[in-house]
């Protein structure tokens, strides 16, 4: 049996709750607060090659950094990225590394909202970062790493390896961190594959079952935030199990609980092309948002969601056709599902912020654009805003930063320009959004002209 659907419009309504993704452009997101303070420094007439919402504007605090991934901001102002080396194979075959990554740090010393001061602090590189308890905390694929803040730019301590044993894999191999306020660190490993195949990625080849990646994959670890040398295997707890991806990670701290998004399986029609067309394996599965509790299972390999019919469904690597729900009735659930393949890259809960009312203790999230959704034009590249009340999503999601591509259509994810993959929220409330194609970091501010008694449009 061949799955066929008509085309779903990207705007359809995909989630629980009775909520709908907003898909219009930049502008649908609501204005800021008229009476938010604003930061002095002057934006750049064309937002940094961006369009934002009324009211909002940006400036390019640096370019050219590399492979920027995750960064955090420091009470100061100072900026922290984390970035991914550069790699290539050179015309003998060999992998030529054109750029080592690493974390580079940067500082704005005259006030004009540009970085002038860049300095590296260390070649270890990764994609994981963050500021806890005045130290900055940064990843490897198999290794976490913190070292203490002062008020210079670069930290004269030296860096503690605070974990270390993750295991080493080719594929989802980030560690990503968020930190609640309890000491503790919670890490997510993910899973080695995509869903766990007798033969990794091979047409008809059934799951593993069960499947043994999740004994050190495929979930979320925790961790004591301030004890160097722990190991994975000897030291951490699995909070959660069943994530094929959570990338996208933060603790919200208004609800005390924390939240991840998963990038969801690829290629069914690939795979299982006399059960998938590829009309539907580029809409299956959604990108879930998890609000994660200790000892939930979310269903990976053996389920994913389908937001067409609002549930989850056995894999097809496990028996399913599309429809049956099997072991997946017994699965912790999905708050909030987004479109497929747009893959979820981080995630910012923001607080105590000058963005207005509409925005506090709502979240922020860096999609950083599909690669698998062909033979169609490929999605997501964008940074979206998602309402919450009280842990909970309470509104439409709404396109908060888009254009980053700069092209008319994308098809594959080397034909955009920019790619979003970090957020941070600054000591003045701007937002900093990361780009992993040219190494390009934004700053948005409230605009110092706001119209925003306006309703949103």
């Amino acid at each position: 049996m061949t799955i066929h659907r008509p085309p779903t419009a990207v705007c359809a309504s995909l989630l629980l709750v009775a909520l709908s993704f907003a898909c219009s452009p930049a502008d649908n997101a609501s204005s800021p607060s008229s009476d938010a303070p604003w930061a002095e420094f002057p934006c750049d007439p064309d937002n940094g090659g961006i369009d934002l919402p009324e009211g909002f504007c940006g400036t390019v605090f640096a370019d050219e950094l590399g492979v920027a991934r995750h960064l955090a901001v420091k009470a100061n102002g100072d900026v922290y990225v984390a970035r991914a080396p550069i790699r290539r194979r050179g015309e003998d075959g060999d992998i030529v590394v054109d750029s080592p990554g690493g974390v580079v740090a940067l500082r704005d010393t005259d006030g004009d909202g540009k970085a002038d001061l860049v300095e590296e602090l260390d070649p270890i590189a990764g994609t994981g970062l963050a500021i806890h308890d005045g130290h900055l905390y940064y990843s490897t694929a198999t290794e976490i790493y913190r070292v203490e803040l002062s008020d210079d730019l670069l930290p004269a301590a030296a860096p503690e390896l605070l974990v270390s044993g993750f295991p080493s894999q080719s594929q989802h191999a980030s560690k990503p961190m968020t930190f609640d306020g309890a000491g503790n660190m919670y890490v997510t490993v993910g899973g080695p594959s995509n869903a766990c195949q007798q033969d990794m990625r091979t047409p008809g080849s059934p799951g593993r079952d069960p499947c043994p990646q999740l004994q050190w994959h495929g979930g979320i670890w925790r961790f004591d935030a301030s004890r160097p040398g722990q190991t994975h295997q000897g030291d951490g707890h699995r909070y959660a199990t069943g994530i094929r991806n959570g990338l996208a990670l933060d603790w919200n701290p208004q609800v005390d609980a924390l939240f991840a998004i998963q990038h969801g399986r690829d290629s069914l029609s690939q795979l299982f092309p006399d059960q998938y067309s590829n009309q539907v394996s580029a809409e299956l599965p959604a990108e879930e948002v998890f609000r994660v509790g200790e000892g939930d299972d979310f269903g990976w390999p053996y389920c994913y969601y389908d937001p067409a019919q609002q549930k989850k469904v056995l894999a097809p690597e496990y028996g399913g056709d599309g429809e049956t729900v099997g072991r997946c009735a017994e699965v912790a659930p999905t708050l909030f599902a987004f479109p497929a393949h747009w893959a979820p890259n981080d995630l910012l809960f923001y607080r105590d912020g000058t963005f207005g009312a509409h925005y506090e203790n709502g979240a922020f999230i860096a999609f950083h654009g599909s690669w698998n959704r062909g033979p169609f034009e490929q999605q997501g590249y964008k940074v979206v805003f998602l309402p919450f009340a009280d842990g909970i999503p309470s509104g439409s999601a709404e396109n908060f930063a888009v254009g980053f591509p700069q092209v008319q259509e994308v098809r594959t994810p080397g034909d955009a320009v920019y790619r979003p993959t970090g957020l941070a929220q600054g000591p003045d409330g701007s937002l900093y959004i990361a780009d992993s194609r040219r190494g390009r970091i934004w700053r948005v501010r409230v605009e110092a002209q706001s119209t925003a008694d306006e309703p949103p449009r």
